[in-house]
């Protein structure tokens, strides 16, 4: 039987020829070459933060301070992380987060396509952002078999956001993802300081400007007048959701909803009262609010609050050995961001699916070495405080 853990085998045996890995599988090489091949307005982009960026900054060193509880004496020749999403068995709880960017992080602008190409080569699910350069008919049928939900940032036009609704579930897409933390941009310095907010220059908003009822809005297509398009678009972005909003878009469609960004458990439990079939606990990497308590700090209350419906987790993941503490900490799905968006700046597809290799393994290898074969050992064993 394969294991993921098997990739650096074969990265092994492969030096034995002299070849070495084109790209690197930790992150911090990877961000460094990454860093250099971005154009600096994108670059900016993905790797900025709100204000200090002291959340961005705690949502990964966090990690550090709760350590895994090996066992021992256990034959964990086989490891099984396998999950299942919704009455569907996935390979591994591994997703891509939704990065609205994303297609401008590949050289030929077409990154949201790589992205849904490297999550059926891979069995990864993605989650396609409602800001895409390409539209989300497009993106689903470069999947070729593999699974995506859609991630709707709900604009102020209802009829809008059932339109896109109604094209996700035509398209084949999962699930719904409700990002509740964006209706509007957070205090960015860096994207402030170069005055660089892509959207507005026209970038990521092939769904908006392909959409049959956003056109209608517009006085000539988009093709014809960009500014015009970005500028009514600027207008219907954001909507607030609250719980009638919510009940709302519940109403809307029988795909799965999930809802990303909550992180009280009072606001778990208030969505999972109108219908939701998933909590998504996620600070938007700290992209969206400054001065917050890192992510995975409050997973574990969250979890708790849940009962049986899953919590799906993303926030400063950037190995494989922090996919498996947020595992150990009650995690059903695990989500990676700027990793798979550096892979896709130095690699394109084959980039991606490297870097989702890459962490799977090191996950799969360290179940191994601790006596973990597979996810339910994995949160019997827990987590504890590293340090008082």
């Amino acid at each position: 039987m394969n294991q993921f853990g098997d990739y650096q085998n074969e990265i092994y045996f492969n030096g034995l020829r002299g070849i070495k890995p084109s790209l690197p599988v930790n992150f911090k090489l990877l961000e460094e070459r990454a860093s250099a091949a971005l154009p600096q307005s994108v670059l900016s982009y993905v790797q900025g933060g709100c204000g200090d960026e002291s959340t961005q900054r705690r949502n990964v060193e966090a990690f550090a301070e709760w350590g895994l509880v090996p066992r021992m004496l256990v034959d964990t020749r086989v490891r099984d992380l396998s999950v299942d999403v919704f009455g569907k068995r996935y390979k591994s709880p591994l997703m891509l987060s939704p990065i609205g960017v994303i297609g401008a992080c590949a050289q030929d602008g077409h990154g949201d396509i790589a992205t849904a190409k490297a999550a059926a080569a891979t069995g990864v699910p993605m989650i396609a952002s409602t800001l895409m350069n390409d539209p989300l008919e497009t993106v689903a049928q470069a999947l070729a078999g593999g699974d995506a939900f859609f991630q709707l940032y709900t604009p102020k036009d209802r009829d809008l956001a059932a339109s896109f609704v109604r094209r996700a579930e035509a398209a084949g897409y999962k699930g719904i993802v409700v990002t509740l933390d964006t209706w509007l941009t957070g205090w960015r310095p860096r994207d402030l300081n170069d005055s660089n907010f892509p959207q507005l220059r026209g970038v990521a908003l092939a769904n908006y400007f392909s959409d049959p009822h956003f056109r209608t809005r517009l006085a000539v297509p988009p093709e014809e007048d960009i500014a015009a398009a970005v500028q009514y678009w600027a207008s219907v972005f954001g909507q607030t959701v609250t719980l009638e909003e919510l009940a709302w878009l519940r109403s809307l469609t029988s795909l799965p909803l999930i809802v990303k960004g909550i992180q009280h458990p009072d606001d778990a439990k208030r969505a999972i009262d109108v219908g939701v079939d998933a909590i998504y606990c996620s600070n938007h990497g700290g992209r969206q609010a400054n001065g917050g308590i890192a992510s995975i700090d409050l997973l574990p209350a969250l979890v708790a609050a849940c009962g049986d419906v899953p919590v799906w987790f993303d926030s400063g993941i950037r190995s494989g050995t922090d996919v498996v503490k947020a595992l150990a900490m009650g995690a059903s799905m695990v989500g990676i961001g700027r990793p798979y968006a550096y892979g896709l700046a130095l690699g394109g597809t084959p980039g991606i699916v490297h870097v989702v290799r890459s962490i799977l393994a090191e996950a799969d290898l360290l179940m191994a070495v601790d006596g973990l074969p597979d996810i339910a050992a994995v949160r019997a064993a827990g987590v504890r405080r590293t340090r008082p």
